[in-house]
C-alpha cells in the first residue's frame, strides 16, 4: 500500500478548540497548555486567532498569550486571521505565520467573516502586498461539503487554489470544516489538486463530526497531504457551522500513525499528558485514546494453564 513515511502535525487545540468553549479560559491556563504542547515535537502550533472579540470571545487575549508563551526552537507558532486588521494585529504581536480563513462557498464565508469568497481572496491579496516577513497560508474551509450549499464542485475549489498558485504561494490548507467528507472524496480532491499544482504543500484539516476523520486523514496522506491538523483532546468546531463538532483528537491521530510506522516527530505520551490537562481545564474531551489508552498498553501476561 502506498502512503508516506513522514507527515507534519499542526496542533490547533488552543485556537480551533478553545474558540468553541462557552466559558472564558483563563489566560494563564492557555499559556500552560501551549507550553506543554511545545514540548511534544509538533512542527506547528496554531495557538490563537486575531479576530474580533465579539466573534470569538475566548481568544480576546491573543496579544497577551503571544507575549508570554515559551517558544521552543524549531516550532512554528502560527495564528488565524480573517481580514487585514487581524493580519496587522498578528504581525504586531510577532507572529511569523498566519492562516487566512476563507471558505469555499459564499454562504459559509458570509456567515463566518461577513464577506464573499471573492472578497476574502481580495483581502488575502492585499495582505500579501504588505511589507511583512509574515508567511500567509490561506486555505479553503468547507471544501468537501457546505452546510448551506451541500456538495462543493471541484471547479470551485480549483478556482480558489489557482489564485494561491498565481500569487506564488506553496503552503495552503484544505478543510472538512463540518465533517461532511468521505475518504474517496478526500483522496480524489487532494490527488486532483496536487496533479494540477504539484508544488503545493497541502495541509488537511478534518473534523470528526460523523466519525470519519481518521479514515479521511488516511486517504488524505495517501493522496499526498503533507500536514495534518488536529486538536489535543478532540476539542473544537466552527461557530458558524450548524451541528459541527470537534477536530480529530491529536492523540488519536498520532496513535494511528505510530502504529502505521509513519513518522511525525511527535511524542505520543507527551501529547496524552497535554490532552489530559486540556480535559482538566475545560471539563470535557472527545478522544478514543484518553478513554481506552494506547492499543498495546492492553497487552497482559499470557494466562498459564493450571496443573
Amino acid at each position: 500500500m502506498d502512503y508516506p513515511k513522514k507527515v507534519k502535525i499542526r496542533e490547533v487545540c488552543t485556537r480551533d478548540g478553545f474558540q468553541m468553549e462557552r466559558e472564558f479560559i483563563d489566560t494563564d491556563k492557555k499559556i500552560e497548555i501551549i507550553d506543554l504542547l511545545s514540548e511534544c515535537g509538533f512542527a506547528d502550533i496554531q495557538y490563537t486567532a486575531f479576530v474580533h472579540p465579539r466573534a470569538v470571545p475566548n481568544l480576546k487575549d491573543a496579544e497577551v498569550v503571544s507575549q508570554r508563551i515559551k517558544r521552543v526552537p524549531g516550532v512554528t507558532y502560527s495564528a488565524l486571521v480573517a481580514n487585514e486588521k487581524g493580519f496587522e494585529r498578528a504581525v504586531a504581536a510577532g507572529v511569523k505565520t498566519v492562516e487566512f480563513v476563507l471558505s469555499a462557498t459564499d454562504s459559509h464565508n458570509i456567515n463566518n467573516v461577513n464577506a464573499t469568497t471573492k472578497e476574502s481572496l481580495q483581502r488575502v491579496e492585499e495582505c500579501l502586498k504588505k511589507d511583512s516577513d509574515c508567511l500567509i497560508m490561506p486555505g479553503a474551509a468547507v471544501a468537501f461539503g457546505c452546510p448551506f450549499e451541500g456538495v462543493v464542485p471541484f471547479e470551485r475549489v480549483k478556482w480558489i487554489f489557482q489564485h494561491y498558485v498565481d500569487w506564488g504561494l506553496t503552503e495552503v490548507s484544505i478543510a472538512d470544516t463540518t465533517g461532511m467528507a468521505n475518504p474517496i472524496q478526500v483522496y480524489d480532491t487532494i490527488a486532483r489538486l496536487l496533479d494540477l499544482f504539484p508544488d503545493l504543500e497541502l495541509a488537511l484539516h478534518v473534523h470528526n463530526t460523523r466519525g470519519m476523520a481518521l479514515a479521511n486523514i488516511f486517504a488524505g496522506i495517501q493522496a499526498g497531504a503533507k500536514v495534518i491538523d488536529s486538536a489535543a483532546g478532540g476539542l473544537g468546531g466552527c461557530p458558524y457551522a450548524p451541528g459541527a463538532t470537534g477536530n480529530i483528537a491529536t492523540e488519536d491521530v498520532i496513535h494511528m500513525l505510530d502504529l502505521m510506522g509513519v513518522e511525525t516527530g511527535v511524542n505520543l505520551d507527551k501529547v496524552i499528558t497535554a490532552a489530559n490537562k486540556v480535559r482538566e481545564v475545560v471539563g470535557h474531551s472527545d478522544s478514543y485514546i484518553l478513554k481506552a489508552g494506547k492499543a498495546f498498553d492492553l497487552v497482559k501476561e499470557k494466562p498459564k494453564k493450571q496443573t
